[in-house]
């Protein structure tokens, strides 16, 4: 049995726990620093020295030939985390962990469906259909009913 998708998903479904913590984390780090923009600046900071101590132990060399030959949009993937760290750390004292959560996932299914509908970026093409409309609708419900409680 291939194993590979359900370590896929369990790193995926770790990752999603990872945003959670990442939210309130910089929220609080927010109050110090004295605006959500120096503490997502503080984040990625951090963030890049792991990842460079990450690609140092990992010994990962990047292809400088084949970054050339890419698309202006493959450099800009750092801007949209940037936006949505910003976010998350001045919507959380606002809003709440879980609802501020629960409105980036709506969001993330909103442009998933129409980035796969399209096959943007280079993903494959995965044209919406009613099911994939009633899993983003039910997210939409959950926002709803996280916000009246």
């Amino acid at each position: 049995m291939n194993f590979a998708p359900y370590i896929a998903m369990l790193a995926v479904v770790l990752a999603g726990g990872a945003t959670a913590l990442q939210a309130p984390t910089n929220a609080r780090l927010a109050t110090a620093v004295a605006s959500p923009v120096n503490a997502a600046f503080v984040s990625f900071a951090v963030g890049t020295a792991a990842l460079g101590l990450l690609a140092a132990i990992l010994h990962t060399r990047p292809d400088i030939t084949a970054a050339k030959g890419l698309p202006w949009y493959a450099w800009v993937g750092g801007l949209y985390g940037a936006i949505f760290v910003v976010a998350a750390t001045w919507a959380v004292p606002r809003l709440g962990v879980a609802m501020t959560i629960t409105l980036m996932v709506a969001g993330q299914l909103i442009i998933s469906l129409a980035l796969d509908h399209f096959g943007a970026f280079g993903v494959p093409r995965a044209p919406v259909n009613l099911g994939r409309i009633a899993g983003v609708a039910l997210v939409i419900a959950g926002v709803v009913l996280v916000r009246r409680s």
